[in-house]
């Protein structure tokens, strides 16, 4: 293995609308309009190559403006890109976001949702030449969980990134994954889906260690958890399997002057993928560190795709 990050999943077209405050039911606000890419996948993708790892997207794309300008980025940011050509239009998303820098998304999956398991097979040789594969939830469950297949079969590491909430995770996929990735609203419907555990996902943060640590352990016994936490960064929980670090830890998060918060987990993800693949024999809690900071630098840009800082900037911005 190189050192290379494979990301199967989505690439949307981003319309953003930014206002002062979000929308209520009903209520209709001024604001400014901007379009980009977007999509999870392909924010990680691109997370993961700015982050400074050679980088393969595998994803479904329509055959139109949107599918092009997938194309002509992946290009230009020296992504491997690998695309099953849909009838369906590319991928879209209609997002909100208020003055605080919080946001409200509706997706349109378009052709992410026709992406097949025989398409992801036929790219057999880029997951296992990869180091890091990453997966979402916003292209097809039996796709995503064959990458993962896949790629354990060729010793990869395998992240999957919940995401978002309200697609149910499949026990298989869990039992796959090497690292999951949650944020506090995801861990909350992963442990009630699969843990018998009902909690207040704004209570999260707040819980003592050991116990967020034996939740965690009920969720994914054989792997590592990482919470994400927002600006309070992460809660870290290994399982048996992982000798070299403690059971778990927090890592903190870094300050930022957030304009944006979109895509902010997505560049976590990326980052995270990325410097796992370059420095696997690095702690994990100073891969964590550099995926808050990179995270952090992306809140205080616009947009989502196009957000995404340079391993070099994050550098900059906080130093070693």
């Amino acid at each position: 293995m190189t050192g290379r990050v494979a990301v199967v999943g989505s690439f949307n077209v981003d319309h953003v609308w930014v206002a002062a405050s979000l929308p209520r039911p009903g209520e209709t606000l001024a604001g400014d309009y901007r379009s980009g890419p977007g999509g999870k996948g392909f924010n990680q993708a691109i997370a993961a190559a700015r982050a400074g790892a050679p980088t393969d997207f595998i994803c479904a794309l329509g055959d139109d403006a949107g599918g092009a300008l997938a194309r002509a980025l992946a290009h230009d940011d020296g992504i491997a890109l690998h695309d099953m050509r849909s009838d369906a239009p590319t991928g879209t998303a209609g997002i909100f976001v208020g003055e605080a820098g919080g946001n409200s998304i509706v997706i349109g999956p378009g052709a992410n949702a026709a992406l097949t398991p025989a398409f992801v097979d036929a790219q057999r040789a880029v997951i296992a030449r990869a180091a890091v594969v990453v997966v979402q939830l916003e292209s097809p469950l039996d796709a995503i969980t064959q990458a993962l297949r896949i790629a354990r079969g060729a010793g990869a590491v395998r992240v999957l990134n919940p995401a978002p909430a309200n697609v149910a995770v499949p026990a298989e996929l869990l039992a796959l994954a090497d690292v999951i990735t949650p944020n506090e609203t995801e861990f909350a419907a992963l442990l009630d889906a699969h843990a018998g555990e009902r909690i207040d996902a704004t209570a999260i943060a707040a819980l003592g260690d050991d116990t967020l640590h034996a939740l965690c352990r009920r969720l994914l016994p054989h792997g590592t958890v990482v919470v994400t936490l927002g600006a309070a960064g992460c809660f870290v929980s290994h399982g048996a399997r992982r000798v070299s670090e403690a059971e778990h830890a927090r890592v903190p998060g870094e300050r930022a002057d957030a304009i944006d918060t979109t895509g902010a987990g997505d560049a976590f993800n990326g980052a995270l993928a990325a410097s796992i693949a370059l420095g696997p024999g690095c702690s994990l809690n100073e891969q964590l560190r550099f995926a808050n900071r990179y995270a952090a630098l992306s809140t205080e840009r616009a947009g989502a795709a196009v957000a995404m800082p340079t391993a070099a900037q994050v550098q900059a911005r906080f130093g070693d």
